[in-house]
C-alpha cells in the first residue's frame, strides 16, 4: 500500500532493520495536523507513529525531523509526558526525506468543539488547567540536565522570532497584507527582554496533546515538537492563549476545541500558569499582550504557508482550502492584542 508521502514497500526493509521483531506493516494517514505529515503504522501486534515533512518545497529551518526526535528522546524520564522515541532516518533513499518513528500512545485527542462538548464543565476546566500545568512542567526542565544545552540560543529569542516569521512571510506570501507589516513593525518596536529561558514547544494547544481517556485533566503525551527550541517560555503561553480565538478555526480544521467558549478565558489560564510556575499572576497578566501578539503573528505566517502549499497542490488531507481565509483576521487580531483590545 502506498499513501501520499509514504511508500510502504520502500519503508518496510528499513523498518524491519530499525525495529527488530516488527512484522509486515499497514499504514493510514492521521488527519488533524497542518504541517508535518503523520501516519499510524501497525504490524497487527504493535503500533507506531511515523512523521515526515510535508510534500513539496520546504522553508529553510522548518520541518527539522532530527530536532523533533532529539527533544522527544531527551524528555523521556522527565515529568513531561512524551511518546517513546523509537527510531529516526536521515537517509533520503528510504522515503526521499528524513522521518521519525515513535511509539503509539493510547488516549483521547480532543480536536473539535463537538469532542470537547462530550466533557462536563468541570472536566473542561480540569483539562484546560492540566494543559497549562504540563506547559509549566516543560518550562521547568533544565535543558542542560537532559543534554539539550545546545538545542537553541535562548538569548535574543524574541527578536529572532520576529525576524524569522517576517522572513518566512516574505518567502511564502501569496498576497499583500498591510496588517502583517503593521504587526511586524509594532512587535519589533515593543520587543521586551526575555522573561526567562527554557525548552519551548512552539505549538502548544489542546489537540497537540493526548489525554487520558478516563481523566481529561491528565496529559499522557505532548506531541508535534517540530518547532521546539530554547527560548522565552512566555512565547509558548502567549501562542496557547492566542489559539483561543475562533479566527483559528479554519487553520485547525473547523470548529476547534481550542477556540471553544467553554474553555476558561485567557486571564484565568494565565493566572493558573503563573501559580503553577511560581510567577506573580498580576505581573504575568500585565505583560502578556506582546506575547499574545507574537503568537498571532507566528500563526498568521504559518497559516499563509499552509495556504501556499494548498495553492501549489501539495496538501495531503482535508480542509486546506479554508486556511487562507484565516490569515487576515489573525493579523488584525494580533494588532488588537497589542492594543489591549484583543
Amino acid at each position: 500500500m502506498t499513501l501520499p508521502g509514504l511508500d510502504l514497500p520502500a519503508l518496510q526493509p528499513w523498518f524491519t532493520a530499525a525495529v527488530p521483531g516488527s512484522g509486515e506493516l499497514r499504514a493510514e494517514l492521521v488527519h488533524g495536523g497542518r504541517s508535518n505529515l503523520t501516519y499510524r503504522l501497525t504490524d497487527g501486534t504493535d503500533t507506531w507513529v511515523l512523521r515526515r515533512p510535508p510534500l513539496g518545497a520546504l522553508n529553510p529551518s522548518a520541518h527539522d525531523m532530527g530536532r523533533e526526535y532529539r527533544v522527544v528522546a531527551a524528555l523521556a524520564g522527565t515529568d513531561v509526558p512524551v511518546a517513546p522515541a523509537v527510531a529516526r532516518c536521515d537517509d533520503p533513499a528510504v522515503l526521499g526525506v528524513p522521518f521519525t518513528v515513535v511509539g503509539w500512545v493510547d488516549g483521547r485527542v480532543v480536536r473539535t468543539a463537538d469532542e470537547l462538548d462530550t466533557l462536563s464543565a468541570a472536566e473542561v476546566q480540569r483539562c484546560a488547567f492540566g494543559l497549562v500545568e504540563v506547559l509549566g512542567r516543560l518550562h521547568a526542565v533544565d535543558p542542560a540536565a537532559i543534554g539539550l544545552a545546545d538545542y537553541g540560543r535562548a538569548q535574543g529569542y524574541l527578536g529572532r522570532q520576529i525576524r524569522r516569521w517576517n522572513d518566512q512571510w516574505a518567502r511564502i506570501a501569496t498576497r499583500d497584507l498591510p496588517d502583517i507589516d503593521t504587526l511586524h513593525a509594532r512587535l519589533a518596536r515593543t520587543c521586551p527582554p526575555e522573561a526567562g529561558a527554557s525548552i519551548v514547544h512552539g505549538d502548544f494547544r489542546i489537540d497537540n496533546t493526548i489525554l487520558d481517556p478516563a481523566d481529561p485533566g491528565i496529559v499522557r503525551a505532548l506531541v508535534d515538537w517540530e518547532m521546539a527550541t530554547l527560548g522565552d517560555p512566555l512565547a509558548d503561553l502567549g501562542l496557547h492563549l492566542a489559539y483561543a480565538d475562533p479566527a483559528f478555526d479554519p487553520v485547525l480544521g473547523g470548529k476547534a476545541a481550542a477556540t471553544s467558549p467553554r474553555m476558561p478565558g485567557r486571564e484565568a489560564l494565565a493566572r493558573h500558569y503563573a501559580t503553577a510556575t511560581g510567577r506573580d499572576p498580576d505581573a504575568l497578566v500585565e505583560g502578556l499582550a506582546f506575547y499574545v501578539g507574537l503568537g498571532y503573528f507566528k500563526a498568521a505566517v504559518i497559516a499563509e504557508g499552509i495556504h501556499a502549499r494548498h495553492v501549489r497542490g501539495e496538501s495531503v488531507g482535508r480542509g486546506y482550502e479554508l486556511v487562507g481565509g484565516a490569515v487576515a483576521p489573525l493579523a488584525a487580531a494580533g494588532i488588537a492584542a497589542l492594543d489591549g483590545s484583543g
